[in-house]
């Protein structure tokens, strides 16, 4: 699969080529922060088919987090792009918004962290959910 994405000013853009490792809707609390109040839709692809090709992102990652996600956005409109997390070494989780055609991510796999699941969250018909990452 081939994925080409930016950002909303068009300052940042992106590639990602390879397997999608997985599509999930997570529903944590710092995913909430990130959207706005949604929950974040994320498609993870291999980091070695990954790619910025126009302008550079700039990451935050909050230092009272011991394991802490780094998140990547672009630094002129503030659209976040990707994440980078050391739970999932080798892999980018590319934000489904940002991707130029965003019905390259079909449906997610498995909706994560519904324990902080807001009551105006949606959750997918017909797919797993889980309180925590699953395993």
């Amino acid at each position: 699969m081939k994925i080409e994405g930016g950002c909303y000013c068009k300052a940042v853009r992106y590639k990602a080529e390879g397997d999608p490792m997985m599509k999930v809707q997570c529903h944590c609390r710092e995913c909430q922060y990130i959207t706005g109040g949604q929950s974040n839709v994320v498609m993870a692809m291999p980091e070695a088919g990954f790619a910025v090709t126009k302008g550079k992102t700039k990451g935050f990652k909050r230092s009272d987090l011991p394991n802490g996600a780094t998140r990547e956005f672009c630094p002129e409109c503030g659209t976040h792009l990707l994440t980078r997390t050391p739970g999932l070494k080798g892999a980018v989780l590319l934000k489904a918004g940002t991707f130029d055609d965003p019905s390259l991510f079909g449906q997610p796999q498995m909706a994560i962290y519904t324990v902080d699941k807001q009551a105006f969250h949606q959750l997918p018909a017909g797919v797993p959910t889980f309180e925590r990452l699953p395993g």
